[in-house]
């Protein structure tokens, strides 16, 4: 497995060191005199700073609670950790955002039914440049794609729309962790390749679901679907859902950076709860919260994020239910909201006793569950608290989990990307 690697790692590096070479297939400045002078990728340019996204700097940081564990659970005890540079969206993924995924999909299934590109490779190639000709509301073209639209009993005075149960994006990806195994050593590269389909929609019906005995008809009707809620943070996301839109970003926007010739980056990825949690701080010591502490109030009464405060009192930081994705102030870092308005997945497994084994450097702990897999295996780590929690939630050290297969919401993501702060300065 490890020559296999290798080989593929070799083919890459030379499939780039072609691209700008001369006539003869040789790098540019490339000398051949019979001496050890490196193979340069030539001109290939790397992208600049990623849009909406803010550098956390490497560093060391105190991890875990910095007031007294008023729970005495004992599941995030105090640990010094250190963490690599990363790139992080500066505000939770927004509706908007959400919604270029959502409708990604639905128009590259839709050209697949119109035949709008062709099969390469065995997989359906879309021309992209047909799209937006397509039109939704035309009779003729709903009747055409109809495998992808409400069947006639599930429709609501005859109106034919897309269901969004049969919007399901292609989730493929090569399983590094268990490669790297030394037991697995020698099995073949497919043994690793994990492919499956994840339903895109998000679940609207969590406004009603979450609460009993509660009206909330409206969020569950408009939230997703008005443009008044375009810049609030999308909400009904679960941690499958959240891992797709991360695999559709990355290729998304490496097939940008393909056709221009530049080099491919890295993933984006949903943080792990040590880099949440050093995001979130801000660069500040022992603080409980992104803005520093002790208070959730400033010195004029003003409260600093969006939670339940009191007993109960939900609109008196300014937001009934969640606010937008960028409303209070940032932490040192220019993060928004990292306590509050939404709760956050991170890729991380909740295990109570983790901090006590975890590695002191990029520390974390990771299961890929199956659908089969007992509940227990399924917990995600959830950060920062919402808009529906009590202060304690607010505080950066303090842990929560979800279950990866259910949405809530109060529950959102935003990704991260490892670049190196150079990146800010490229163009």
């Amino acid at each position: 497995m490890r020559s296999q690697l290798f080989a593929f790692a070799a083919l890459t590096t030379l499939a780039f060191g072609s691209i700008g070479c001369g006539n003869k297939g040789k790098s540019k400045g490339m000398l051949d005199n019979g001496q050890l002078m490196g193979a340069s990728y030539g001109n290939i340019k790397s992208m600049g700073k990623p849009i909406g996204m803010v550098y956390v700097p490497p560093g060391t940081f105190h991890m875990g609670p910095s007031d007294e564990d008023v729970n005495f659970n004992f599941t995030a005890r105090n640990k010094q950790v250190s963490i690599a540079g990363f790139w992080m969206d500066a505000t939770e993924i927004t509706n908007n955002e959400y919604r270029q995924f959502v409708w990604w999909v639905r128009d590259s299934l839709t050209a697949k039914e119109l035949g709008y590109g062709k099969e390469v490779d065995g997989s359906f190639a879309v021309d992209w440049k047909k799209v937006p000709t397509i039109k939704y509301s035309d009779k003729a073209t709903l009747e055409k794609i109809s495998k992808l639209t409400l069947t006639p009993d599930n429709r609501l005075y005859g109106r034919n729309e897309i269901d969004p149960e049969k919007l399901l994006f292609r989730v493929e990806s090569f399983n590094m962790k268990e490669a790297a195994k030394l037991e697995n050593k020698g099995k073949p590269r497919n043994s690793f390749v994990v492919k499956y389909d994840e339903k895109v929609y998000p679940d609207t019906l969590v406004w009603m679901r979450d609460f009993s005995y509660s009206y909330n008809e409206p969020m569950a009707k408009r939230y997703f679907a008005h443009p008044s809620f375009g810049n609030y943070p999308v909400v009904g996301v679960s941690w499958k859902q959240a891992v797709a839109f991360s695999k559709w970003r990355t290729n998304y926007m490496n097939s940008y950076l393909e056709r221009k010739k530049m080099a491919v980056e890295s993933d984006f990825r949903l943080p792990t709860e040590a880099e949440w949690e050093y995001a979130a701080r801000g660069g500040r010591t022992q603080s409980p919260y992104p803005w520093g502490g002790p208070y959730l109030r400033n010195k004029k009464g003003c409260l600093l994020a969006n939670f339940k405060p009191g007993r109960g009192n939900y609109a008196e930081d300014g937001g009934f239910y969640t606010v937008r994705a960028d409303a209070y102030w940032p932490n040192d870092y220019g993060l928004y909201n990292m306590s509050g308005n939404v709760a956050e997945w991170t890729t991380s497994l909740y295990y109570e006793g983790s901090y006590n084994f975890q590695h002191d450097m990029n520390p974390d702990i990771r299961w890929d569950a199956k659908d089969t897999d007992p509940p227990r295996m399924k917990r995600k780590v959830v950060r920062g608290g919402s808009w529906k929690d009590v202060g304690y939630f607010l505080q950066t050290g303090t842990r929560s989990y979800e279950y990866q297969d259910t949405a809530k919401s109060y529950l959102g993501f935003r990704c991260v990307i490892d670049l190196p702060a150079s990146n800010a300065k490229r163009r």
